[in-house]
């Protein structure tokens, strides 16, 4: 049974830093695609960043203060995000693609105080 888990979510004022990781369980292939998204209360789900194909893919919102990157062993993704604001405070999930197949972590709450 292949799970996502998700750590590194807090509290932190603005301008500070956070680090996300998330690392597949259960599976012995690696991921197609390892992505970041987040969702605020009552808005819609976003691609925060995504590693795919060896290509890398921000939101505007995040290009320049967050850094999605992985293990060599290819199964934990990270989310390095500098620079932190209010605006980023939300429910980020860790979403990856084996073998064709979706997967989602339950989400890590951040919260950026002004």
């Amino acid at each position: 049974q292949v799970q996502l888990v998700e750590s590194g979510g807090g509290s932190v004022q603005a301008g500070g830093s956070l680090r996300l990781s998330c690392a597949a369980t259960g599976s012995i292939y690696t991921p197609n695609s390892m992505s970041w998204f987040r969702q605020a209360p009552g808005q819609q789900r976003d691609l925060v960043a995504r590693m795919y194909g060896g290509a890398v893919q921000y939101a505007d919102s995040v290009k320049g203060r967050f850094t999605i990157s992985r293990d060599r062993a290819g199964k934990t993704v990270y989310l390095q995000m500098n620079t932190l604001e209010p605006e980023d405070t939300a429910d980020y999930f860790c979403h990856m693609i084996i073998r064709g197949v979706d997967f989602w972590g339950r989400g890590t709450q951040v919260t950026v105080s002004s």
